[in-house]
């Protein structure tokens, strides 16, 4: 066979060229996940004012990409803690009795992430109908694509869950690399972001004789929505707003995204009145240059983007949530999804994200100075090929220890998770 490779082993520009069209790709692309995060700034003054190389803190997924060569494996964020005083009234001495100022930090790793994909042999290439060489780039970059999308839905969840099928690129967290293909310690929900449907409204998460108190009926309605709307607008830090670029309203109107399993959203959309929310979001994609994140399976409702997430994060009957007890405190502790959910339903986690929700930090590869880098070699004198696809990244969920004016508190600083049953056709579907 002439044509062995699309990119020969060892041809340096061509892993180069391979590499930068790989992430290109993976950046540009329409995928829920992906278009939760903004654009990077262009050219040195961009940079500047965003103090590094990352996208809009407006967003949920805040991106920095400033890791080089020598600098390390991790990125430190900070949060100014909120300033509360009052005002000093006529001529009262106000000099030496100024508001202190405080930062909090939070921080993630990087690691090295790879798929290699097998392009079988001469013998295989002869019998297959199909050019295997040109089919395995598409499948590396699904690989690759799959892989840090769910790893960013799993980091804002706080879990992974039990729906497991070959779609999944994250194992459940029994499995013997679930920390390290995580790269970042996955975090239960802090104590004021977790909630639970309760009848018609919502409550903070609560357990009673080590089970979470949840009933079948307490499934993903307006109710819903309307409650947590009321808690958002009431509690002390919410989740900071989202703006998308483009966005004529942002300021008059503004927006949380509110990401839903696909067993919630269908629930959702069999209301009365569900038309007129996905008409709400197409009327407001007009306004916002058609961001692409208004259309498909979307509809907005109280100041909420609800729109379906690609995968449930799901726990069935007898499987633990893992929840923070305690306000000041990040210690976690297990509940049990009630045994009287049985084989028909199971409790589904749904994220509302506001503004630097998660952070996703790229690292340049020495193999070709973008995070992410590619390969093709020959093995067996020729007889056998393969190819890889890598990269260099790593994300967490902004969590910060914060005076509320009540007291400290953990908290997941732009999401809040939202428990409902869900009616299921069956454990693992």
């Amino acid at each position: 066979m002439t044509n062995k490779t699309n990119a020969a082993y060892g041809a340096k520009t061509n892993m180069v060229t391979q590499a930068v069209g790989l992430f290109a790709t993976h950046m540009q692309r329409n995928s829920t996940l992906n278009l939760l995060a903004g654009k990077m700034p262009k050219g040195e003054a961009g940079a500047d004012a965003t103090l590094r190389k990352q996208t809009t803190q407006h967003m949920p997924i805040v991106r920095v990409q400033d890791l080089g060569k020598g600098r390390g494996d991790e990125v430190t964020f900070h949060l100014l803690n909120p300033v509360g005083a009052y005002p000093i009234m006529g001529s009262a001495h106000a000099e030496g009795r100024g508001v202190g100022m405080s930062l909090n930090e939070d921080r993630l790793r990087v690691n090295q992430a790879r798929f290699p994909v097998d392009l079988g042999n001469v013998m295989s290439q002869i019998r297959s109908p199909a050019d295997l060489r040109k089919l395995g780039r598409p499948v590396a970059q699904s690989l690759m694509d799959r892989y840090c999308d769910q790893s960013l839905l799993v980091h804002m969840a706080g879990a992974r869950g039990f729906h497991n099928n070959i779609e999944w690129a994250i194992p459940t967290e029994n499995h013997k690399d679930f920390k390290e293909i995580m790269v970042n310690n996955v975090k239960a929900p802090t104590k004021n972001r977790h909630f639970l449907v309760d009848g018609s409204g919502v409550q903070l998460f609560k357990q009673t004789a080590d089970e979470v108190e949840l009933e079948t009926g307490d499934l993903f309605t307006m109710d819903t929505v309307d409650s947590m709307k009321s808690v958002l607008d009431t509690i002390a830090l919410p989740p900071p707003i989202c703006k998308f670029e483009g966005d004529s309203n942002a300021d008059d109107s503004p927006l949380r995204v509110w990401l839903v399993s696909p067993d919630q959203y269908n629930k959702f959309a069999a209301q009365p009145g569900f038309r007129s929310f996905q008409s709400a979001a197409w009327a407001r994609a007009s306004q916002a240059k058609q961001h692409p994140l208004f259309t498909g399976d979307v509809g907005i409702w109280n100041n909420f983007i609800i729109r379906k997430m690609p995968r449930p994060i799901r726990f069935y009957a007898g499987d633990n949530i893992k929840y923070c007890a305690a306000y000041n405190s990040e210690v976690e502790s297990n509940a049990i999804v009630p045994a009287s959910f049985g084989e028909k339903f199971a409790v589904d986690r749904s994220i509302i994200l506001g503004g630097q929700a998660i952070a996703e930090a790229m690292a340049s590869s020495e193999h070709s100075g973008a995070p992410f880098f590619w390969s093709e070699k020959d093995l067996d004198h020729g007889d056998k090929w393969e190819l890889l696809i890598g990269a260099i990244r790593g994300a967490s969920k902004i969590r910060f220890d914060v005076n509320t004016g009540e007291r400290q508190e953990f908290t997941d600083y732009g999401v809040t998770v939202v428990d409902t049953a869900v009616p299921i056709f069956g454990r693992g579907l």
